[in-house]
């Protein structure tokens, strides 16, 4: 069957991130074992609420400062958190201009209100417009209430915008996803370093 819908994955596909940014900026602040809380393919469950919206970013400052045992501010654990989002490749919107063209676009997204506020003031002040303009609609785990890898989330997603499986494609760069997805009966691409999204697009003829 044609495709006929495309859902990209966010942090790592059109946004750069260096997970080793939060690890080291987290150290600095009295952290010594951040993987222990956040990797790409872990969050524990203070993080995983933070991402699925059950805790606003206030309780979710004095937790983490209840569980760590440190003295800092909302602002300091914030910069920590937020110093793993780099950029946006032109290159990679440019794809997406493109491509919405032919194709309905999507996103999905774990992501939390502390990010999102970050990454889309990044992303206006980079392009002048906003980043959820290039999507037919954008889906934000802290939003939503579901996260990757659940596969209900995915099945919510199809739902929620009137697409079929079968005729969609999901791109992310953490396979865990990728397999959710695909048991959702999406096509699951999986986008692996130092291959990026403009190149896979390009190798799969979209």
């Amino acid at each position: 069957m044609a495709i006929k819908n495309i859902i990209f994955d966010l942090g790592g596909v059109l946004l750069n991130l260096d997970f080793g940014k939060t690890a080291k900026a987290f150290q600095d602040l009295g952290v010594n074992n951040f993987n222990d809380y956040f990797t790409q393919t872990h969050a524990n469950p203070l993080f995983k609420t933070l991402e699925t919206g059950d805790v606003p970013s206030e309780v979710f400052y004095d937790e983490f400062r209840a569980t760590t045992g440190l003295r800092v501010t909302n602002e300091a654990i914030a910069g920590a958190w937020n110093a793993m989002l780099l950029d946006f490749p032109k290159e990679r919107i440019e794809l997406l201009q493109e491509l919405k063209k032919k194709y309905r676009l999507f996103l999905f997204s774990n992501t939390n209100a502390i990010h999102y506020d970050s990454f889309q003031e990044t992303f206006v002040k980079e392009f002048a417009h906003q980043f959820d303009s290039l999507f037919e609609k954008a889906y934000y785990s802290h939003i939503i209430g579901h996260r990757k890898p659940n596969v209900s989330a995915f099945e919510y997603l199809l739902i929620d915008a009137g697409i079929t499986a079968e005729e969609s494609v999901f791109i992310d760069d953490t396979l865990p996803n990728v397999e959710a997805a695909r048991k959702a009966g999406i096509d699951g691409w999986h986008l692996q370093a130092p291959e990026t999204v403009v190149e896979l697009v390009e190798r799969y003829k979209l």
